[in-house]
Order: structure tokens, then sequence, then C-alpha cells
């Protein structure tokens, strides 16, 4: 099986690069910034959507980084702290400034986010290699289900909190 290898130049090129990241699981210490070199790394465990169809469903370790990073700010992670709680990568945005500065904000489920301020977009994602089955699928109907599912409860004048 072919290591897949992009690159970003623009918000599209961020937007392919982003679908192939959806689901990716990660750690906040396979995350780093390296603040000399205006860089910002992660590894993470990325679900293969590219997978054949009947195939079993994968993940592979992949490499990502951002040049040109001029600021990063983070909610709900410490990037390089050692923690055992999983992160799962939803999706990368790109919002512009004055062109073709702009911020990419990884986003994270339960709320979590890291802003990267961009000098201008240069990204790069390499495959590094591992590949291993997995049991199962990112099921994003159910986990939207359950979503609306909780914020109906809520709504409804359910906190979830027990009444003795």
């Amino acid at each position: 099986m072919e290591l897949l290898r992009l690159a970003a130049l623009d918000a599209e090129d961020l937007g392919v690069i982003s679908a192939h990241l959806q689901d990716a699981i990660l750690k906040a210490s396979d995350l780093a910034y390296l603040g000399g070199q205006h860089r910002f790394v992660l590894v993470a465990r990325r679900f293969d959507w590219s997978a054949e169809e009947g195939a079993p469903p994968r993940r592979r370790l992949t490499g990502m980084h951002f040049d040109r990073v001029l600021r990063v700010r983070s909610r709900g992670i410490r990037p390089g702290t050692e923690s055992d709680s999983p992160l799962e990568l939803l999706a990368i945005t790109f919002e512009p400034t004055e062109a073709p500065s702009g911020t990419a904000t990884l986003v994270f489920a339960g709320g979590a986010a890291i802003q990267l301020d961009l000098e201008c977009i240069e990204v790069q994602l390499k495959d590094l290699g591992p590949v291993w089955e997995v049991e199962g699928r990112p099921d994003h109907e159910a986990v939207a289900a359950g979503r609306a599912a909780i914020a109906g409860n809520l709504s409804e004048g359910n906190t979830g909190k027990g009444t003795a």
C-alpha cells in the first residue's frame, strides 16, 4: 500500500489534508511548537479513509507539520505535555486575515482547539509507515444522534443530575 504524502499551499489544499486527518487520534505529547523554526508538528494515528471497499478498517501513523507559524494558542490542550487522555482531531480550518496570512485551527472533540497564526499556508503530511487494523469505523451519524439526544434532554429541563 502506498504511503500518503500531501502538501498544502492554500485553504483548498488544507481542506484535503483535513479530510484525511478527520478522526485522527493523538495525545498532547504528540504535539510540539518549535519556535526557533516557526514550525508546529504533530504525530497522529489517522483513520485510513482511502482503504479499499470491503477492506478491514485500519489506522496509519502519520506526521504533519505547519511551517511559517507566527503564534500558537490552545484551549483545553497543552501541547507537549504528558497525558493518557486521547485527543480526536475533527477538522482543520483556515480563516484568512491579510493575504496570504491567516489562522489555522485544529478542532478536537470535546471543545479543545489549537490555533496557529500563519504567515502563509505551508503544510506537509506524510504517512510514517506503520498500519494496523482496528475494530470499527468512526460513525459520525451515531455521534451526531447521540449529541442531539443529549441536547434534547438538556433542553427539556433534564440537567443530568439525579433527584433523590
